[in-house]
C-alpha cells in the first residue's frame, strides 16, 4: 500500500497541519506518563495532558472556544479494522513517527458500505500536530516502523467518545452510533464487529505490515 505523507496534495480532503503550538511539555507527558501496551488502549481524557497549558491554547485556537478533553491512543497496530467518524475534527500528535488510515465519509456507498480499497495512508512525523476532518474517516493510528508502536495524542471536544446516548434508532446511521460522538464501522474480522458492532466496511482489512 502506498503510504502518503501529509504534507502531500492527497492529504488536503482529509486534515491539515496544525502550526504554531508549543508542543515541548506535550512531548514529555505524553511519553513520560502514558503507557505502551502491546495491543492498542485508548483514553478519552488524560489528567497529565489536560493540566497542560496546551489544553485551553487547543481549546481556544482550535476548537473556537468549545471545551475539549485530550486523551491519547497508544500501543501497536498495523491494521485497520474499523473507520469512525465524529461531528468535529479531531487533532493528533504522536510522539513517534505514526501512520494514519484514512477515508473519506462522502465515500460511504448507497449501501451504507465504505470500500477498504479508496482507504488511504498518510505518515504524520514525530512532533507535526494534524487536524484530522470531521468528515474523514479513520480509527486507530498504525505504528510506522514495525515494533516501535505509538504514542498519540487525541484531542476531541469534550465527552466525545463516552456514553453513548439511549434512544431508539430509526436510520442505518443511528445503528453505527457506538459511543457519544463516534459512528462507527467495522469489519467483519474485527473484535468490534465480533461485539456486536454494525459491518460498514467491505472489501480486504487493510494490513500496512509488509509497507513499514
Amino acid at each position: 500500500m502506498k503510504i502518503y505523507s501529509i504534507y502531500d496534495e492527497a492529504f488536503r480532503p482529509y486534515g491539515k497541519v496544525l502550526e504554531g503550538y508549543d508542543t515541548a511539555a506535550l512531548t514529555a507527558a505524553l511519553e513520560n506518563e502514558t503507557p505502551l501496551p502491546e495491543g492498542v488502549s485508548y483514553v478519552p481524557a488524560e489528567p497529565a495532558l489536560e493540566k497542560l497549558p496546551i489544553m485551553a491554547e487547543l481549546s481556544d485556537r482550535a476548537y473556537g472556544g468549545m471545551p475539549v478533553q485530550l486523551g491519547w491512543c497508544n500501543g501497536h497496530n498495523t491494521k485497520l479494522n474499523c473507520l469512525e467518524y465524529h461531528r468535529d475534527s479531531e487533532i493528533n500528535f504522536g510522539t513517534r513517527d505514526f501512520i494514519l488510515l484514512l477515508g473519506l465519509e462522502g465515500e460511504i456507498g448507497a449501501d451504507g458500505l465504505f470500500d477498504t480499497a479508496l482507504t488511504k495512508a498518510f505518515l504524520v512525523p514525530a512532533g507535526v500536530m494534524v487536524e484530522v476532518y470531521a468528515t474523514a474517516l479513520h480509527y486507530a493510528p498504525c505504528e510506522a516502523k514495525q515494533g516501535q508502536g505509538f504514542k498519540v495524542l487525541v484531542a476531541l471536544p469534550r465527552g466525545t467518545n463516552t456514553d453513548k446516548p439511549a434512544f431508539t434508532p430509526k436510520t442505518r446511521e443511528d445503528t453505527l452510533l457506538t459511543a457519544r460522538n463516534k459512528w462507527l464501522l467495522a469489519h467483519e474480522e474485527s473484535d468490534e464487529a465480533k461485539g456486536g458492532a454494525v459491518v460498514g466496511l467491505k472489501g480486504v482489512n487493510v494490513d500496512i505490515a509488509a509497507d513499514i
